[in-house]
C-alpha cells in the first residue's frame, strides 16, 4: 500500500493533522503523547497525517449562468 501522499507538499506537517496527537480542550494546542502538550503548527519525527482531521476550505460559490450568455 502506498504511504506517502500524493500531494506531500500541499499539506504541511503539523501537530493538528497527526492521528496521534487530541486537540486539547481550549482548542489552542494538541496533547502528545510523544512529546506532551505542543503547539498546533509543531511537528515531530512520530507525525502521521490523519485525513479527517483537516477541515477543507469553503468553496467558492459560482453565480449560475443567465440564458442572455448563451443567446447569439
Amino acid at each position: 500500500m502506498k504511504k506517502k501522499l500524493l500531494n506531500k507538499n500541499k499539506y504541511p506537517a503539523k501537530c493538528e493533522y497527526c492521528a496521534r496527537g487530541r486537540l486539547s480542550p481550549d482548542g489552542k494546542s494538541v496533547l502528545c503523547p510523544k512529546k506532551g502538550l505542543t503547539d498546533l503548527y509543531d511537528s515531530c519525527r512520530a507525525y502521521k497525517y490523519d485525513v479527517l482531521k483537516r477541515v477543507p476550505a469553503k468553496q467558492q460559490i459560482i453565480n449560475p449562468a443567465d440564458p442572455k450568455d448563451f443567446e447569439i
